[in-house]
């Protein structure tokens, strides 16, 4: 199975011939030579993590590819066929199993609503918790997507979620709202976090990707 990380939120899961994509949103330049896309996952409704151009140019190439999403994306995209999920759900997309966690993004500040939101982890392995910093219980993750940078996260927070994570493998994600240097530095926060339990920080860079 191998993950690409691509511009902000985006990402996508390669494994048997098939992909799955997660959050193309606004700040992430259109995907192309996708293979054989089967299923979306859009952790919630910002638009950093989904907009109809994307999802209408994946969808006009691939039909039949299922998209997931919580309630609020459901209500949000409205124009599109959303298949809703919850935390404690699992789905079966192609040669991919998804289980949700999570339900709420992590708080912006009191005057800006909660929506929505989803982790979600790819065949017991992979795990990108959107815009939040749930974990996971109970699973040995191999490889974290660990937002580095929002409005939302203060680095010693993001530090935490992946001390309690403690995955195997993590690389920073979440990052388009960061200079150059900002990046490196959250990267090197959440490289010692990783490090901790005795995992590995990968740097990846857009269009690089990692095998689980």
């Amino acid at each position: 199975m191998r993950v690409t990380k691509y511009e902000h939120a985006t990402l996508t899961v390669h494994d048997a011939g098939k992909t799955l994509v997660i959050d193309p949103g606004s700040f992430t330049a259109p995907l192309g030579e996708l293979e054989q896309v089967v299923g979306v996952v859009i952790t919630h409704e910002h638009p950093d993590h989904w907009t109809p151009e994307h999802l209408t140019r994946i969808l006009r190439t691939f039909p039949d590819a299922v998209v997931y999403g919580p309630a609020g994306v459901v209500a949000a995209a409205s124009d599109f066929d959303v298949v809703e999920v919850a935390p404690g759900d699992t789905r079966e997309v192609g040669p991919f199993r998804l289980t949700f966690f999570g339900g709420r993004h992590a708080l912006i500040h009191e005057s800006i609503p909660v929506v929505d939101n989803v982790g979600v982890l790819v065949n017991d392995a992979f795990y990108y918790p959107g815009d939040s910093y749930t974990v996971p219980g109970g699973v040995e993750v191999k490889l974290l997507a660990a937002p580095v940078g929002a409005p939302w996260l203060k680095i010693g927070d993001a530090m935490d979620f992946v001390l309690k994570v403690a995955p195997r493998q993590a690389f920073g994600t979440h990052d388009m709202t960061l200079s150059v240097a900002g990046r490196q530095m959250g990267r090197a926060r959440l490289a010692w976090a990783v490090e901790q339990d005795g995992g590995e920080f990968l740097e990846l860079e857009v269009g690089e990707a990692a095998d689980i």
